[in-house]
């Protein structure tokens, strides 16, 4: 019984990555929804190539307007690396290349 509950338990992280997204509105010039499609396809490949390592999670700045401003979110997209409450890395917009998961587990 131990060993099912232990394969079943969620994988434990080392850090986060705080992904902070604008709201979705082409009209203020923020993504629209191709984009948003792709970026979130994006962070779901991401997402695994850096599990068990690192929890990528998804904060639009619509839902959760204060998380994004304590990130002094101006600039929207935003990629910020935390673990135990320290920030390790941050990009402002959308990371390209492959080369990306990479970077984020060198920073650990």
């Amino acid at each position: 019984m131990l060993l099912s509950t232990l394969l079943a338990a969620p994988p434990t992280y080392v850090a986060m990555l705080l992904v902070l997204l604008p709201a979705a509105d082409p009209q203020e010039g923020q993504l629209g929804p191709a984009v948003r499609l792709q970026t979130l396809a994006l962070l779901q490949a991401l997402q695994q190539q850096v599990a068990p390592f690192i929890r990528v999670l998804r904060i639009d700045q619509a839902t959760y307007p204060a998380v994004v401003r304590s990130f002094d979110g101006r600039g929207v997209p935003a990629f910020v690396l935390v673990r135990d409450g320290v920030e390790l890395w941050r990009q402002q917009g959308l990371p390209e290349g492959e080369q990306i998961a990479q970077l984020l587990l060198s920073k650990l």
